[in-house]
């Protein structure tokens, strides 16, 4: 600090928005469950867990050279590691560009741009390959134009930083007497950094628990879309190798916890109106995890869960009772008849057709919906679990096996002449009416449970 610069007048006033960074309270969730505290990342002046990492690639890549004085700074980002960036970036004089997937809340990309961040966006469901990948476009973006790749799933700074300050705080808050450490696991900085420091100072005591959505690949899912956003690792059908981020070291977790999308929203909700916590989705996944935990703990248990962001920056999505009625997730005590209600008990869900098979390959499934959604079949996922995310088309099993029957349709034939655009999504909680507006003149509808294809109605079986 330069001399004629006064120094700042007492221990709670901070020299720089840096220095608000961590530091971040304990709460405990005193209705819900007693023994859980939650690690408040989202008091970070960026509003997320990701602040501490952004400040600690930054710094390191000052002091290694890589990030030259007003340089531009580059990331792939599902949004709170940008905003993490953009701090950084705008009180240290750097430029920042961000790539996103599609997939990310408006919320999140106005809060970029309104730090000054160049925010591109990019389509989330491709492969790892893909020149579109948002990994790939931030490596482009930042060789082309002279900038430093943060990338924080391979940068050793970000689990770094976990380890010399998130650690070492629950640590000295709980007074050592934490005995399980949950986190979710995106980049996998957090849980590795954190958990390795809990364990070490443990002497190996503290249980170390990550927390997934149940389709991610990090606890065993079939890599298909999921609806919580900032956390798992998503894998594309027709990725060629599925390399996982080096940030995250597995051998520090000792069990990881698959939670669903309906869990995890739900979760977030009830914090919101139990406790009074307005967090993001990917905190609900892993206070959800934690609150299993708890219930076949003992009863000295003291487990603390890092919940990474505010429920602000997703109020078009979690928050937003029409879009989660839209995909089928309940909301509450419904006012009046839902489309559960009028369509009654759905049969299996019907099989994704492969974009690719033949038209002998789509009619060998005997499934007797008459419509069947295109997209992909992944080894390992349940029947008929496609995720609204995935779909390419629609089949009329029914008129090609007419097509067949009258010789104008070979078997050997490619389906792809037979398949029309996808259809509209009804979700299985909203009301008819809503429904029947949204189909307007459509003759069918696919209906959606939890996001993902449960059947599909024809036009007027509304009402």
């Amino acid at each position: 600090m330069a001399a004629d610069v006064p120094a700042p007048p007492g221990p709670d006033a901070f020299d720089s928005v840096l220095d608000a960074i961590g530091g971040t309270p304990l709460i405990r969730l005193a209705r819900i469950a007693p023994r859980v505290y939650v690690k408040a990342e989202f008091l970070n002046p960026g509003g997320s867990v990701k602040d501490r990492a952004a400040l600690a690639m930054v710094l390191d890549a000052e002091r290694s050279g890589a990030l030259p004085p007003g340089g531009l700074i580059v990331e792939g980002t599902s949004g709170n590691t940008g905003i993490g960036l953009a701090i950084v970036a705008a009180q240290r004089g750097y430029r920042l560009t961000v790539v996103v997937p599609d997939k990310t809340s408006s919320e999140k990309t106005a809060i970029l741009r309104a730090y000054g961040a160049e925010v591109v966006v990019t389509p989330g469901a491709v492969p790892q390959e893909d020149p579109e990948h948002v990994r790939q476009v931030a490596r482009r973006v930042a060789a082309d134009r002279g900038g430093w790749l943060a990338d924080q799933y391979d940068n050793p700074a970000n689990p770094a930083a976990h380890r010399a300050t998130t650690g070492p705080e629950i640590w000295r808050q709980t007074h050592g007497r934490i005995t399980h450490f949950v986190a979710g696991v995106g980049t996998g900085g957090t849980v590795s950094g954190a958990g390795a420091y809990l364990k070490e100072v443990s002497g190996g005591r503290v249980r170390v628990v990550g927390a997934d959505p149940e389709h991610s690949v990090y606890s065993g899912g079939d890599g298909s879309p999921y609806l919580v956003e900032s956390i798992g690792h998503y894998r594309h059908p027709d990725t060629a190798e599925d390399v996982w981020p080096r940030s995250y070291h597995r051998g520090v977790v000792d069990h990881v916890e698959a939670i669903g999308d309906r869990e995890s929203i739900l979760t977030a909700r009830r914090l919101a109106r139990e406790e009074g916590l307005l967090l993001g989705a990917s905190a609900g996944t892993a206070v959800a995890a934690a609150l299993r935990l708890a219930a076949r703990s003992a009863p000295d248990a003291l487990i603390v869960v890092v919940v990474p962001d505010s429920g602000r920056s997703y109020l078009s999505k979690y928050y937003d009772d029409g879009w989660l009625l839209r995909l089928g997730f309940p909301v509450g005590h419904a006012a009046g008849p839902t489309v559960a209600d009028v369509v009654g008990p759905l049969p299996a869900p019907p099989p994704a057709v492969p974009a690719t098979a033949s038209v002998g390959e789509a009619l060998a499934d005997r499934h007797p919906a008459a419509l069947r959604p295109v997209g992909p079949r992944r080894p390992g996922s349940p029947p008929g679990s496609l995720s609204v995310a995935e779909v390419t088309g629609t089949l009329d099993v029914a008129e090609l096996r007419r097509l067949v029957t009258a010789g104008t349709a070979r078997p050997a034939d490619p389906i792809t002449a037979h398949v029309t655009d996808p259809l509209p999504t009804i979700g299985i909680t909203e009301s008819p009416a809503a429904a029947r507006a949204r189909l307007g003149t459509r003759e069918a509808a696919w209906i959606v449970v939890d996001g993902r294809i449960a059947g599909s109605l024809r036009n007027g079986q509304l009402g």
